[in-house]
């Protein structure tokens, strides 16, 4: 029997190329779409869930505020789900007849609402330092715009970046 002591290295070179992996700065946000088309984002930190809900997983509550949609059980928890554009005062209407509705269910201090959106886009990381106001806002939107940022690749486009913690506690609920 022959007896090799280093089989299989004669040709193969195991030095290890380990690239090191470089940190995206700022924070990560998830960019959805109202139904007029205009562009907003969450801090990835306030969203407890992101899904697709059918119509008729949404139950609807009598009497309750036009705001709001009805409710779906979150993993054994009832929550409310809202439709946001109109919260916002956005002028187009969201579109409840198709086999799928976006739900971002934001939570904070153990308070989770689900806000119905138009679409779900992608997810950025951005630099809260840089970001600031720059367009004009809506009356209904502005206390909820935290800052707005233009992404360098999309010419044009001009993303709301909204603060979760405001919409959850609007007093803008109870009407």
């Amino acid at each position: 029997m022959v007896s090799n002591s280093e089989p299989y290295t004669d040709d193969l070179d195991l030095s290890l190329d380990i690239q090191p992996l470089e940190n995206p700065e700022g924070e990560l946000h998830l960019r959805f779409y109202l139904p007029s088309g205009e562009a907003c984002a969450f801090p990835a930190t306030g969203i407890a869930e992101v899904m697709q809900q059918t119509p008729d997983q949404i139950a609807p509550i009598p009497n309750a505020s036009p705001l709001l949609l009805g409710t779906i059980n979150l993993r054994g928890r009832v929550i409310w789900v809202a439709d946001l554009g109109q919260f916002l005062g956005d002028q187009a209407v969201l579109k409840t007849d198709r086999p799928t509705i976006p739900v971002i269910a934001i939570e904070d201090q153990e308070q989770i609402l689900g806000l119905a959106i138009n679409s779900i886009g992608n997810m950025d990381w951005l630099n809260v330092e840089q970001l600031k106001i720059n367009y004009p806002l809506s009356d209904t939107m502005a206390p909820f715009v935290q800052a707005q940022w233009q992404p360098e690749d999309e010419s044009g486009v001009v993303v709301n970046l909204l603060d979760s913690a405001k919409i959850l506690r609007s007093a803008r609920w109870a009407t």
